[in-house]
């Protein structure tokens, strides 16, 4: 059996009751005082997570932008220093090879950060289109990274880094080599949970220190150690997407709502073609909210059905923390796809009614956008 691969942080997750899993090869906590528990803090108090298992990549060299631009699907023409921007990397047919974030750090210089179970495939995707000028380089295992989410993410943190003026860092946008607790970060307002707060690039060598300096500060207000299991119910809730469920190779980000990481009309990419003819005229299927009206949990790949036949499945469900209620996101055939509209949904053999809702599920009170 292979050795599971194990972040920076592996040390430290038994002292605050971590329970590990495998997670797409990884050694990860699931969680480490519940679910529940810490899904309710980060959406009231804060949360701290170690996704160090992500992948980083840097894009230098005079002929990144054209590079990146054939790759991707938003338009990083559009990137200044210090901003960063959620898209996808897609096949000729429109399918998903990944999701990620597109860091622009100075010219020519860019950090993209992909999905943990995605890096061999990603980066063997991006060397086999490499142009000329642009150069590639995995530095994955040099880099940590800990995402601290909620809406007392900036009170925990600004203490930490005197230097930096967080209040004044706008949504998918960073700060370079600041000090925190005396590491150098790169701290960006980004995060996968639907609330506001922070992603922590450092040294992997860091990593285990800053863990403990952020819970050491963020005692005071509540912060406390999240898996897992949170980061999927949390970010389930406010519809973002996750590589595996609701993209794939079969699906298209147009499908699964993504569209507005698309930019058809930049110029040429891969993928263009059925993203743009789907942009234009519909894409076959939709990925909608379902709520149960039977009593029964939607699960990932559970069949849902109209008119007795398969209209497509569910891709993610549970019963959610926030609303107390047992909701799903499924991808379905775009014509099954109208609010309100009765379906059904295969639960051990049985046909149990659900309705299509509005999604997100979930969104923050003083909304700030599509978080990934």
């Amino acid at each position: 059996m292979e050795k599971l691969k194990q972040t920076p942080l592996i040390s430290v997750y038994g002292e605050y009751g971590g329970k590990t899993i495998d997670f797409g090869g990884w050694e990860l906590p699931v969680q480490f005082s519940g679910i529940k528990h810490e899904h309710e803090a980060v959406r009231t108090k804060a949360g701290l997570f170690d996704v160090s298992h992500m992948g980083e990549f840097t894009v230098k060299g005079a002929g990144s932008l054209p590079f990146l631009q054939k790759m991707v699907t938003n338009d990083v023409s559009k990137l200044i220093a210090g901003k960063a921007q959620y898209t996808a990397l897609c096949y000729e047919d429109g399918g998903t090879v990944d999701d990620l974030i597109i860091y622009k750090k100075a010219e020519d210089d860019y950090l993209l950060v992909v999905n943990a179970s995605n890096i061999d495939k990603d980066f063997e995707w991006l060397t086999s289109h490499l142009t000329e000028g642009a150069e590639l380089e995995n530095i994955s295992e040099q880099i940590a990274l800990l995402a601290l989410q909620g809406p007392l993410a900036e009170e925990v943190l600004q203490p930490l880094a005197p230097e930096a003026d967080l209040t004044s860092l706008g949504f998918f946008s960073f700060y370079e080599d600041v000090k925190v607790a005396g590491m150098n970060v790169l701290i960006s307002r980004t995060g996968y949970t639907g609330e506001d707060g922070f992603e922590l690039y450092c040294r992997s060598e860091d990593a285990a220190g800053l863990w403990k300096e952020l819970l050491k500060a963020g005692e005071r207000i509540g912060l406390i150690p999240c898996g897992l299991g949170a980061r999927d119910t949390l970010r389930f809730e406010a519809k973002l997407p996750l590589y595996g469920q609701e993209l794939s190779k079969d699906i298209t980000p147009i499908e699964a709502g993504i569209g507005f990481a698309v930019k058809v009309d930049k110029g040429d990419f891969i993928g263009r073609e059925t993203l743009k003819a789907q942009k234009e005229n519909g894409a076959p299927r939709k990925l909608v909210g379902i709520e149960m009206i039977d009593r029964g949990i939607p699960r990932h790949g559970y069949p849902v059905i109209a008119g007795g036949v398969q209209i497509g499945e569910v891709t993610t469900g549970t019963q959610s923390p926030t609303l107390k209620k047992n909701v799903g996101l499924a991808l379905i055939k775009s014509e099954y796809a109208t609010l309100d509209g009765e379906v059904k949904v295969e639960i051990r053999g049985k046909q149990l009614k659900a309705k299509v809702v509005k999604t997100p599920f979930y969104k923050r009170p003083q909304a700030g956008g599509v978080q990934k």
